[in-house]
């Protein structure tokens, strides 16, 4: 991993491995800064590794039970300016790989949908926080600046397309595209093929 990098990049490469065997040990390697606010509530598997300036942040939901909110599995890979935030369940499986700036969080201020609604006349910030968990399965691909929205499950498998805001759940091995995000092709494992949905 040195060789890839000048002289100066490798200087902070070795002092970004060593920060992170000190303060992450189970990780490969974690570039920093890396911004983690109540790291209480976040679990982070084996082998992961981050790009620089990622924002892991945990808000604790009164109303819920509260256990890990923010669950990353094994051999994950996130890229750069990534923010995650959880508040009730923020669940990512195994080999997951994350691309640069994206959003993802299991939290709205106020509640828009149902009963309760919160009127525009509330200050934003002082509505109450609703939440829906979040959970991407195993193997799955997040292209640059993605959204994931709260409530919102994405399929073992499935490729997020860049730019899309996925909003509503995700079925597995499809690549899903847009605002909101729409699978387009669904692979065939009897051809070992993508095909046009």
């Amino acid at each position: 991993m040195i060789g890839q990098y000048d002289f100066l990049g490798s200087l902070r490469m070795m002092q970004n491995f060593f920060l992170t065997k000190i303060f992450f040990p189970q990780a490969r390697i974690i570039r920093f800064p890396f911004d983690i606010r109540n790291k209480k509530w976040i679990t982070i598997g084996n082998n992961f590794t981050s790009g620089v300036s990622c924002r892991f942040e945990t808000h604790p939901n009164k109303t819920k039970k509260i256990t890990k909110l923010l669950i990353i599995g094994d051999d994950v890979e996130i890229n750069d300016y990534v923010h995650i935030n959880a508040s009730e369940k923020v669940n990512i499986g195994n080999n997951v790989l994350i691309a640069s700036k994206v959003y993802i969080s299991d939290t709205n201020h106020g509640n828009y949908s149902g009963i309760n609604q919160d009127s525009p006349l509330t200050i934003p910030n002082k509505r109450l926080l609703s939440t829906k968990p979040v959970i991407i399965e195993d193997n799955v691909w997040i292209g640059e600046f993605v959204s994931i929205m709260p409530g919102v499950k994405i399929g073992k498998g499935s490729i997020i397309g860049a730019n899309s805001v996925v909003s509503r759940s995700i079925p597995p091995n499809v690549i899903a595209v847009g605002c909101p995000a729409k699978p387009i092709k669904k692979f065939n494992f009897e051809t070992s093929r993508w095909d046009k949905i």
